[in-house]
């Protein structure tokens, strides 16, 4: 599963810790990726989506067929 997701396209964010004595070291700040299923009326079926936690609030929000609407304007398979 890639870390990014369908519809805000937050992906994994990279810098450096820095220690104490200010050395640095590389990391990654990944987003909150969940995989969810949702029921998608208006083509009378289920939809798999890889979302961030953010996003999930987001489709609570406007709804699964908006949200669909805006993931397939970005050019992703749904």
């Amino acid at each position: 599963m890639s870390a990014h997701c369908q519809l805000t396209g937050a992906k994994p964010v990279f810098g450096n810790n820095v220690s104490h004595s200010h050395r640095r070291t590389p990391r990654r700040w990944n987003p909150n990726i969940q995989r969810r299923r949702y029921w998608l009326p208006s083509e009378g079926r289920y939809v798999r989506l890889t979302l961030s936690a953010r996003a999930i609030k987001t489709i609570d929000r406007i709804g699964i067929d908006r949200a669909v609407a805006q993931i397939r304007a970005r050019g992703e398979r749904v």
